[in-house]
C-alpha cells in the first residue's frame, strides 16, 4: 500500500510502511548508513504528515518482518492482546499521539493498555512527537518489577554499579564496588561485564559479590554479564547467579548474531527462577538493547532502526525482566553520529518500552569517536530522570576502562538524586539508613566511608 503526503506544493508518495515510518524518523546516521532515510528535512516533515493519518490497525495486517521467516514477529503478532487494543482501535498514529498526551490519560490507563500495542506502533507514534512530548507521556507510566528490591517505584531511581576491570582482577573490581557503595549506586544491580568468558573466573566475580552481599546483608541482585549459555551453565555448577543477562534485538537474525533465540531465554528464565534467590520478587532477566544493533548485523529487513529497536522490547516484555537497558550510544557514530541524535534515541527508546510495559533503564553514554561530550550526557540523564527511567547506569569517573567508552559516573547519580529528589529502592535506602549513611534529608553523609567502613571492618572485607 502506497501512503501519500502533498506539502509546499509538491506529492510524496511513500511505497509501503517501512519506506514510510523510515522517512518519519528523525535525522541519525544508522538510517543513512543503510539508505533508508528521508532525502532532506521536507520529506521527513511529509511522512509526518502521511504517517499521522494511518490506522493504527495497519500495524497488524502488514508485518514489517515477514511473519513466517522471523520469530520475533511471531511473538508480536501471536501475543497481540485484541481486548486491550479495543479502546484505541479505532484511532490512527496521528490520533493516538493526541490522545496519549491528554491529562486524563493515566498510568493505569497506559499499563492495560500495554498488551494491546504492537512495537511498530510504538514506534510511529514516537515520530510524531517532540523531546518533550516523550517525557510527558513516559513519566505517566509506572513499570514495577523486584528481586531483592523493588525497581521502578514512582518518585525514585535506580542504578547500576558497573565495576569493570580490564583484566577482571577481583581486587580492582572490589574497590570500584566498595567506592560505588559508599555514594549509595548499586540498588539496580551490581553488574559486572566480564573481560573473559572463563567460567572459573566468571565464578569468583559472582562468589565475591555474592559474599559481600550476604555478609554484610545488603537487598541487592548481582550479575556477571556473560553470555546466557554461560550463565545457565553455571547454575548447573551452583553458582550464586541472581540475574541472568543477555543482550537482545528486534529480529530473529539480529539475535542469532548474538546467539540466542526466544527458546534459550525460555530455559534461563526458567533454570533462573527455580533457584528462588529472589526475596521480595523473582525477575530474574537482565536485559540490553541498542539501536543500530539489528542494522550492524545486517537483520534489519530494510526497517529503520528505531523501529527495530522498539522490537526488541517485545522480546523483553515476553520475559518479565527484572532490568531492560538501551545502551544508547555504545554502538557509535555509524548509527547516532551526535549529542543530538544520542539525546533524542535515549528518550525514544524509554518512551516506546514504557509504553510497551518494559521496565526500561538507561546506559547514557557515548564512545571517543561520536560527536558528543558529558554536556549532552549531563542534559539526556536529567530528561531521563524527569522522564521517569527505572534506573541509569554509573561507573567510577564516568571512564569505562574495560569497554573503553564514557558513561555516567557515581557522583552524577549522587547528583540527580538531590537535585530530583529521587531516593534509591526502597529496601537498598533502608539498608543505606541502618548503616547511618544517609542524612534525615535522604542524601548520602560526607562522612559516608567511615560510616560503612565500621560495617565492613579495616580490610573493607571485599576479598578474601
Amino acid at each position: 500500500m502506497t501512503y501519500r503526503a502533498a506539502l509546499d506544493g509538491t506529492s510524496y508518495a511513500f511505497t509501503d510502511l517501512k519506506r514510510l515510518l523510515a522517512c518519519a524518523s528523525s535525522a541519525r546516521s544508522g538510517d543513512q548508513l543503510a539508505g533508508l532515510a528521508a532525502a532532506d528535512d521536507v520529506e521527513r516533515i511529509a511522512a509526518r504528515y502521511a504517517l499521522a493519518d494511518v490506522p493504527l490497525t495497519d500495524f497488524l495486517d502488514a508485518p514489517l518482518v515477514p511473519y513466517e521467516a522471523d520469530e520475533v514477529t511471531r511473538l508480536i503478532q501471536d501475543t497481540h492482546d485484541r481486548s486491550a487494543f479495543a479502546p484505541v482501535a479505532h484511532m490512527t498514529v496521528g490520533g493516538l499521539r493526541d490522545w496519549l498526551l491528554g491529562y486524563d490519560v493515566d498510568g493505569p490507563t497506559l499499563a492495560a493498555l500495554a498488551p494491546g500495542l504492537t512495537p511498530e506502533m510504538t514506534a510511529a507514534v514516537s515520530k510524531l512527537m517532540r523531546n518533550q512530548d516523550l517525557i510527558t507521556v513516559a513519566r505517566k507510566i509506572e513499570v514495577k518489577t523486584a528481586f531483592r528490591n523493588t525497581q521502578g517505584l514512582r518518585g525514585r531511581l535506580g542504578s547500576r554499579l558497573q565495576p569493570n576491570h580490564p583484566t577482571d582482577d577481583v581486587r580492582g573490581i572490589a574497590v570500584s564496588m566498595l567506592d560505588g557503595l559508599l555514594m549509595g549506586v548499586g540498588d539496580a544491580v551490581i553488574g559486572v561485564n566480564p573481560a573473559s568468558d572463563s567460567l572459573p573466573d566468571i565464578k569468583v566475580l559472582l562468589d565475591m559479590i555474592d559474599g559481600v552481599r550476604e555478609r554484610y546483608d545488603m537487598p541487592v541482585q548481582s550479575c556477571v554479564l556473560t553470555h546466557v549459555t554461560n550463565t545457565i551453565r553455571l547454575m548447573e555448577r551452583g553458582a550464586p547467579v541472581d540475574l541472568v543477562f543477555q543482550s537482545i534485538a528486534g529480529s530473529q537474525a539480529a539475535n542469532a548474531g548474538f546467539g540466542v533465540t526466544l527458546d534459550i531465554l525460555r530455559e534461563a528464565d526458567d533454570a533462573a527462577r527455580s533457584l528462588g534467590r529472589g526475596t521480595v520478587g523473582s525477575n530474574a532477566l537482565y536485559f540490553e538493547t541498542g539501536q543500530g544493533a539489528a542494522l550492524s548485523a545486517n537483520a534489519h529487513h530494510g526497517v529503520d532502526q528505531q523501529t527495530m529497536e522498539a522490537r526488541a522490547y517485545a522480546v523483553a516484555r515476553a520475559f518479565r525482566p527484572l532490568l531492560v537497558n538501551t545502551v544508547v550510544g555504545f554502538i557509535g557514530p555509524e548509527y547516532l553520529y551526535d549529542g543530538k541524535q544520542v539525546i533524542r534515541a535515549g528518550l525514544e527508546d524509554h518512551f516506546c518500552a514504557k509504553l510497551l510495559g518494559v521496565p526500561m533503564g538507561c546506559d547514557v553514554c557515548y564512545t571517543n569517536h561520536t560527536m558528543a561530550d558529558q554536556d549532552d550526557m549531563d542534559d539526556l540523564m536529567m530528561l531521563l530522570t524527569v522522564a521517569g527511567v527505572n534506573f541509569l547506569i554509573a561507573v567510577p569517573g564516568s571512564d569505562d576502562v574495560m569497554l573503553g567508552y564514557q558513561s555516567l559516573s557515581y557522583h552524577d547519580i549522587l547528583t540527580l538524586r538531590s537535585t530530583f529528589d529521587r531516593p534509591p529502592a526502597p529496601e537498598f535506602e533502608a539498608w543505606l539508613r541502618r548503616q547511618d549513611m544517609l542524612t534525615t534529608e535522604g542524601r548520602m553523609r560526607v562522612s559516608a566511608p567511615q560510616q560503612l567502613g565500621r560495617v565492613l571492618g579495616p580490610t573493607g572485607g571485599l576479598v578474601a
